[in-house]
């Protein structure tokens, strides 16, 4: 299955971290600026049972958080949207000081290995842009303690 990995090193302890992606408006922060989003519903944070419904574009997705250890790590699955199958697990790492923010995402296109072969590329540039802005905005608020 294909995956996309990406991480940072943010100036900050892992609580600080770990804490911005708990904030009710962190979503809405971390939202990707060229894709047409928009919230529909959200239950929970991001424990475990927490379900957040988004309309992106003409898609509707909807993520299921299934894995969370207080600044360690959580993980959301596509329970429903635009993919054959979507894990994403964030993972926080406490090195000294500074935390890794590692960002790893499984997934499948629909219509099996082909499709995936050939737009699997557009899956990695998309992926690599939403998440060097992810990465930009997190260092933003943690670094410099923005509200």
């Amino acid at each position: 299955m294909p995956t996309f990995l990406r991480s940072i090193v943010v100036e900050a302890p892992v609580e600080t971290v770990f804490a911005f992606h708990e904030r009710e408006d962190a979503l809405r922060l971390l939202r990707p600026r060229f894709l047409p989003l928009r919230l529909l519903r959200k239950t929970g944070s991001i424990e475990p049972g927490s379900r957040v419904e988004l309309k992106i574009g003409p898609f509707l997705w909807t993520a299921l958080h299934t894995a969370y250890e207080k600044n360690r790590l959580f993980t959301d699955e596509q329970v429903q949207g635009p993919f054959a199958k979507w894990v994403h697990r964030h993972e926080f790492e406490s090195v000294g000081r500074v935390t890794r923010l590692t960002d790893r995402v499984e997934y499948r296109l629909p219509g099996g290995p082909w499709m995936n072969h050939l737009f699997g590329w557009a899956v990695q540039f998309g992926l690599h842009q939403m998440f060097r802005q992810r990465h930009q905005i997190t260092r933003h608020y943690c670094e410099k303690g923005a509200k």
